[in-house]
């Protein structure tokens, strides 16, 4: 069983940058392909990154790319997502997810708050 926890989520201005870790314990890490998604209020959740099992290729959603990338450290556990120039519809519940070969999703993290001020 994989638990994925969130974190580095805030309140920031428009314009700035955050970064979000996403740390996974209780299974091997390096098997899963990692994926980030959001969710604002009143709308879907939405996809917004990946990075493969090994780090080597990674996606973006149209709307995010050129402004985030994703990384992840397997020695750690760990896949980041850092965030710049942020604008105001970047605001949502960011999480990060483990994705199977087969391309189930099977851990979720609970997910992290990011408000960006205008």
């Amino acid at each position: 069983q994989v638990q994925l926890v969130e974190s580095g989520g805030g309140l920031v201005q428009a314009g700035g940058s955050l970064r979000l870790s996403c740390t996974a314990s209780g299974g091997t890490f390096s098997f899963y392909t990692m994926d980030w998604f959001r969710q604002a209020p009143g709308k879907e959740r939405e996809f917004v990154a990946t990075i493969t099992r090994g780090g080597g290729s990674t996606n973006y959603a149209d709307s995010v790319k050129g402004r985030f990338t994703t990384s992840r450290d397997n020695a750690k556990n760990t896949v980041y997502l850092q965030m710049n120039s942020l604008k105001p519809e970047d605001t949502a519940v960011y999480y990060c997810a483990a994705r199977l070969p087969s391309g189930d999703y099977r851990y979720w993290g609970q997910g992290t708050q990011v408000t960006v001020s205008s």
